[in-house]
């Protein structure tokens, strides 16, 4: 039994950081409410968590690679524990924000390490099993993620969801000190920081901007100006991971079609299927009225499915050609979420069944196989770095998903707003429903055209959904179909066994998006 307490102690933090992913998303109109925060706000809440883990994770595998994963692992616990403590008696949205910013910090230096101590600890079978049941681990944080959120939301409160990490991440901390052996790789080399800081600063500044864009329009000159930064922010980073032996990423992997179209997949992946699910726990309890622990319900069929199809299609899966995997996981996404389409002013959360299950088969037919596939995509000396990209990639579509589609709803439920005459300041109104706040509309509202205006912003939220879907879905269909036609698998294992030994390596099934 002792030989399992690290893979114990590395599970409860891959659990811990994965779970931080989606509990947010059921908790964001109580948030909301309890903080009197902006949509805006709301936005950096869920985002800024997953856009710190992207843009940290390659850093955080590097050096962990040249200082000890076991150190950089219980730094990153430590780290996320604090920031928990933090979100949890946070006295305001800008302290909330920055506090979960600091999670994402930690959460990126334990996941970059998971794979790397896992593979350093065990060998053989015992090795089979330790990454069997890390993987199973992903795949339940992502399915428990939104009922748990539910119910500490509802019956405790929403700082819960944050406070609840501490004695996990303290049971973690004591376990892997005594169990976790340190390992190193003596021909790592330096960590990029001058990439680091501009991969970030490019990615910041992309979605501020389209967070902006929610805010103040497309024309406004701070939201071009962010634009253009993260073009120039882009275009150094590129110049840097040119010149640089100990490049962060190997701008060259990218001539390769195969790994070009498995990025592009894993990022939309994320983006199409689960962005768009914050919006859902917010139109299922602001507009439908359902408690936290219904709402979390209702999200919960497209992670349980992933998780079922991931873990009994996975062995069947590893004998199929990963372009049909991966695409066709892909053109399942597409068309669930095209189904969830149906959506209507008067429908309620059972219409999104049939789109939620066909989307979680197709994410669990495609995610085991991307992490392999990324493996497979590079040279073996860098396999590491591909699926440590992949990973990026992945969190990255959920970070620039969730403004995109923000914006998306909120100008599309402006229109709306605009023709029915019933708000002096539509534009606000807009960002008010975006974010949870219908209720307070319709309070406001004369006492006889209460009806009308509740009417009046169901059809407003399911316009906003209409247009989210149907560019999510055409989107995944069209990179299904490029994932096809261009990923090849290698004549020669290359990375095989990488994923065990880097300090990137990608989990095999659901991953922090889901």
């Amino acid at each position: 039994m002792r030989k399992w307490l690290p893979l114990l102690a590395i599970s409860l933090s891959t659990f811990m950081l994965l779970v931080d992913v989606t509990i947010v998303s059921v908790a964001v109109p109580a948030m909301a409410s309890g903080l009197g925060s902006s949509f805006a706000s709301l936005q950096w809440t869920v985002d800024i968590y997953v856009l710190v883990l992207a843009a940290l994770l390659m850093a955080a595998g590097s050096a962990s690679d040249r200082i000890g994963r076991r150190k950089v692992f219980l730094i990153g616990l430590g780290i996320f524990a604090v920031a928990s403590l933090l979100c949890g008696v946070a006295p305001n949205s800008e302290t909330l924000i920055a506090a979960r910013g600091v999670q994402g910090v930690g959460a990126a230096a334990m996941f970059a390490t998971n794979a790397a101590l896992l593979g350093a600890t065990y060998e053989g079978r015992d090795r089979g099993v330790a990454f069997g049941i890390w993987g199973a681990v992903n795949g339940a944080a992502a399915a428990l993620g939104p009922v748990l959120g539910g119910l500490l939301t509802e019956h405790v409160s929403w700082r819960a969801i944050f406070l609840v990490n501490l004695p996990v991440a303290a049971l973690a901390v004591v376990i892997g000190m005594r169990a976790l052996t340190e390992s190193r790789n003596p021909r790592a080399g330096r960590i990029d920081v001058p990439g680091t800081v501009a991969f970030t600063l490019s990615a910041t500044l992309l979605i501020y901007g389209l967070i902006r864009a929610g805010d103040d329009g497309w024309g406004d000159k701070v939201t071009i100006g962010m634009f253009i930064g993260a073009v120039l922010a882009l275009i150094l980073f590129v110049l840097l991971e040119r010149g640089r032996p100990d490049a962060m990423l190997d701008l060259s992997l990218f001539r390769r079609p195969s790994f070009s179209a498995l990025m592009i997949g894993a990022l939309v992946l994320n983006a199409a299927a689960f962005a768009n699910l914050v919006y859902v726990s917010v139109w299922a309890q602001s507009i439908l009225g359902l408690e936290p622990v219904k709402a979390g319900l209702a999200l919960t069929p497209l992670s349980a499915v992933t998780f079922v199809v991931s873990g009994a299609a996975g062995r069947a899966l590893a004998n199929i050609a990963p372009q049909i995997s991966i695409g066709g996981g892909l053109l399942l996404v597409g068309t669930g979420t095209l189904l969830d389409m149906l959506l209507a002013a008067d429908s309620n959360w059972t219409v999104l069944l049939p789109g939620l299950i066909v989307t979680g088969v197709g994410v669990g037919m495609a995610t085991p196989v991307l992490a392999s596939a990324a493996l497979q995509a590079a040279p073996p000396e860098k396999a590491g770095m591909s699926s440590g990209a992949m990973n990026t990639f992945r969190q990255l579509g959920f970070a620039l998903g969730i403004p995109v589609f923000g914006t998306v709803l909120t100008d599309r439920a402006k229109g709306l707003l605009s023709d029915s005459g019933h708000f002096q300041d539509p534009g606000a109104a807009a960002k008010d429903l975006t974010g949870g706040k219908s209720g307070e509309l319709i309070a406001e509202a004369p006492a006889q055209a209460r009806d009308a205006v509740e009417h009046v912003l169901r059809e407003a939220f399911a316009a906003g959904f209409d247009r989210i879907f149907l560019a999510s879905g055409i989107i995944a269909l069209v990179t299904g179909l490029a994932v096809i036609a261009f990923v090849r698998k290698p004549t020669t294992p290359a990375g095989a066994g990488a994923g065990a030994a880097g300090g990137t390596a990608a989990a095999p099934v659901a991953q922090a998006a889901e």
